[in-house]
């Protein structure tokens, strides 16, 4: 049987929280994150009407389960690739590796803070294996959860 990229490494998980769209909300789990010493490393936030999906990379992933469990917060876990770039400028090389393998990209997001002041992109693609492998391939490198975790 084949490895895959979660077998040879510990791959970065995103979370996917779903919460109404109240004034306040995000902010009451940012805070409760943050009182559990927990550290948001990426997040985005896609919103409607009604409610709105918190995607977030946290450096202390099991602790950040547990909290949400507690706090009845509706969540899905999954993992990303977390692509490290030198600069901003190697994002069409990297998209450029992408295109070349025929992979599609769901969606991006970058990180809020990043060691040794690098570049770091979030992605969920339709082939996380062979993604890994074309952007290893073209020079970059792919962060695993112990390049992100305390």
């Amino acid at each position: 049987m084949a490895q895959t990229l979660e077998d040879r490494h510990e791959p970065i998980r995103q979370f996917a929280v779903f919460m109404e769209n109240k004034l306040g909300r995000l902010n009451d789990l940012i805070r409760v994150l943050a009182e559990n010493d927990v550290h948001v490393m990426a997040m985005t936030v896609l919103d409607t009407t009604d409610s709105s999906i918190l995607r977030l990379i946290v450096d202390d992933h099991e602790q950040a389960a547990a909290i949400l469990k507690r706090k009845n917060f509706l969540f899905t876990e999954t993992p990303v690739l977390v692509l490290e770039m030198h600069s901003a400028a190697e994002l069409h090389k990297a998209l450029c590796a992408l295109l070349e393998a025929e992979i599609n990209i769901h969606y991006t997001y970058a990180f809020i803070t990043r060691p040794q002041g690098k570049c770091a992109l979030a992605f969920s693609l339709e082939d996380p294996d062979v993604a890994a492998h074309a952007l290893r391939h073209s020079g970059f490198r792919i962060l695993n959860r112990s390049d992100i975790c305390r």
